[in-house]
């Protein structure tokens, strides 16, 4: 980390470095560790200047800390989240956060349970295909979230799962002839190029179902025992019954549910149940499935046990905030709280927030109607990553979001004059160049309207997250640099030296600083791909090789077809499957 890369980073109630104060416990050591190494970082709002300097630390005041390892640890930390682009700035003032709560139904300050920490968890996609419009809506406003939560001098960490043993993937991997973990690691890594593309932070941890199932077992164990959940024939389910307040993040009310529910034909599995609505902890193995070993025999965890398992695995028993997409509610979130809340008698997320869904033309996305829609194929069409985010943004996270060619194309009009004022951001050298740290700029120097436009960008995202009033205030920070590009582009002598004025690198900043907070970052002209031919194979060698994959499928050779597309991904060349036996491609 450079010298003076730090500035003004939250510091705790009793100084920068402060870690004896204690720590909520947690009952998984791993846990705990990562807590106190993360005791460094903000806790309320005190402000210490930070120049690494080896071995130590200058404070603000002058004075010279040492830098133990639990300090350096905390350095580091910020580094790899200034690495991918994350601005790290203080409060300031004392953050009045107010977050709609799908538990309680209510908007409420945010009051994070260690001052200055966030924990996050986010449901994460199960890896049987390509990501949707649906999850783009949902990880690029989770994304905003925990940037700005970072920009206000929280220290945050952010866990996002991959399921990657479900039904769905074992049937993709019966229809390719290939395997589970085939299936799970293709689509892991085409998950890894979306969220990359829209500029989507990677979590800081990503746990798999398949790698925490001895925490996943402990739990069903645990359940068990307490008499929550019972077994039958090698499954595993959780009575709901037990929990009285089931239903309470949801609304459903149980008895009305098993009401409407009567009548209905019996299969197997629900003759095993003691009540129509339990749900499997753990699945006893069918044949030729892959299977795990457990105290009820082979078999796999249920969906809504894995994440109950990870969050107490990486996060401890009470997180500060969960996070989801409304289709979540029920069953799969409801039924975290109740699994988990009925091992540790604790609460299991004190804040619940659930973005709504995405429709097509008025319409609910969905295979079976034909209009479902996959990131890659959109951005494949032309859309610019920083379109799709925009477009995204302009709405409320908790709305639902209507996806039209007509709202596309304004937000690609919004999009072309927001990116030429943030290109000239670039120009005048307001904004760190790729790779390095968008770094706190305090204040405003000499200008009260940039000080009340930053304030006013504050006030909206502090009130639910709105997104929609936060643009509002990009826009109007981006017109005099819009005018001023535009002058640029024809010549004007007198528009370059205006580009060197204070006023205008002093606006440049506000708004490249606001632009990171939201994500966006400045776009340059696309390159043809056609035109890419020196560094890699030829378009007519591409699709030699495509034809002679789509022959090895057909004859049910997929190790050759596997082999053929990492052969040509190793070129820079990435395929992509279509319906229908179409395979395009693109160059990386």
């Amino acid at each position: 980390m450079a010298t003076g890369l730090l500035d003004e980073v939250a510091a705790g109630h009793q100084g920068a470095f402060r870690t004896d104060a204690p720590i909520p416990q947690s009952p998984n050591p791993a846990v705990l560790a990562r807590r106190n190494r993360q005791a460094a970082l903000g806790r309320g709002h005190q402000r210490a200047r930070l120049e690494a300097t080896g071995p130590t630390a200058s404070l603000a005041n002058g004075q010279v800390a040492p830098v133990g390892a639990c300090q350096q640890l905390v350095l580091l930390r910020i580094q790899a989240a200034c690495a991918y682009g994350a601005p790290i700035r203080p409060p300031f003032h004392p953050v009045t956060l107010r977050f709609t709560n799908t538990l309680t139904r209510r908007i409420e300050p945010f009051e994070p349970l260690v001052p200055g920490q966030v924990g996050i968890y986010c449901c994460g996609v199960t890896v049987y295909d390509l990501c949707h419009l649906g999850h783009a809506r949902s990880y690029i406003n989770w994304d905003v979230l925990r940037r700005y939560l970072i920009w206000r001098g929280y220290a945050v960490t952010f866990v996002q799962n991959f399921t990657d043993i479900d039904d769905k993937i074992l049937k993709r991997a019966a229809d390719e002839g290939s395997t589970m973990e085939t299936v799970s690691e293709r689509n892991i890594e085409a998950f890894f190029t979306d969220m990359d593309a829209l500029n989507i932070l990677r979590a800081d941890r990503m746990p798999r179902a398949t790698r925490c199932l001895d925490g996943i077992r402990a739990l069903i164990g645990e359940l068990e025992a307490k008499g929550a959940a019972y077994s039958a024939d090698g499954d595993v389910y959780f009575a709901v019954m037990k929990r009285p307040d089931y239903g309470k993040l949801s609304g459903r009310d149980l008895a009305e549910q098993q009401q409407g529910a009567s009548g209905r034909t019996a299969t197997t599995e629900e003759a095993r149940k003691q009540h129509p609505f339990d749900f499997a902890l753990w699945k006893g193995a069918k044949p030729g499935e892959p299977s795990f070993d457990s105290p009820w025999g082979p078999g796999r965890p249920g969906w809504h046990i894995e994440c109950s398992a990870m969050v107490r695995e990486e996060l401890g028993e009470t997180i500060d905030i969960h996070l989801g997409g409304a289709d979540l509610v029920f069953p799969h979130h409801e039924n975290e709280i109740a699994q988990s809340e009925a091992a540790t008698g604790k609460t299991l997320a004190s804040t619940w927030l659930h973005n709504g869904m995405v429709n097509v033309d008025g319409e609910k996305m969905s295979k079976s109607l034909g209009n479902f829609t996959t990131i890659r194929a959109l951005l494949d069409s032309g859309v610019s990553p920083m379109t799709l985010r925009l477009f995204v943004l302009q709405a409320h996270y908790r709305k639902p979001l209507d996806f039209t060619a007509e709202a596309l194309d304004a937000a690609a009009t919004g999009w072309k004059g927001l990116n030429s004022a943030l290109g000239l951001t670039a120009e005048s050298g307001s904004t760190p160049s790729t790779g390095e740290a968008i770094q706190a700029q305090g204040e405003p120097e000499g200008s009260a309207e940039l000080a009340e436009m930053r304030e006013r960008f504050i006030a909206a995202m502090d009130d639910d997250l709105n997104t929609s009033a936060a643009l509002a205030v990009l826009f109007e920070l981006a017109k005099p640099l819009r005018a001023l590009a535009n002058r640029l582009e024809r010549g004007d002598a007198a528009a370059a030296a205006e580009l060197q004025t204070p006023q205008i690198q002093q606006r440049a900043a506000v708004l490249g600083e606001l632009a990171g907070v939201l994500g966006l970052k400045q776009e340059s002209a696309a390159t043809p791909a056609s035109s890419s031919t020196a560094s890699g194979p030829t378009e007519a060698e591409i699709e030699a090789q495509i034809e002679q994959r789509r022959a090895a499928k057909s004859a049910k050779d997929f190790a050759t077809a596997d082999q053929i597309r990492a052969q040509l991904l190793d070129v820079g060349i990435e395929l992509i499957d279509k319906p229908g036996g179409v395979t395009d491609w693109i160059r990386r």
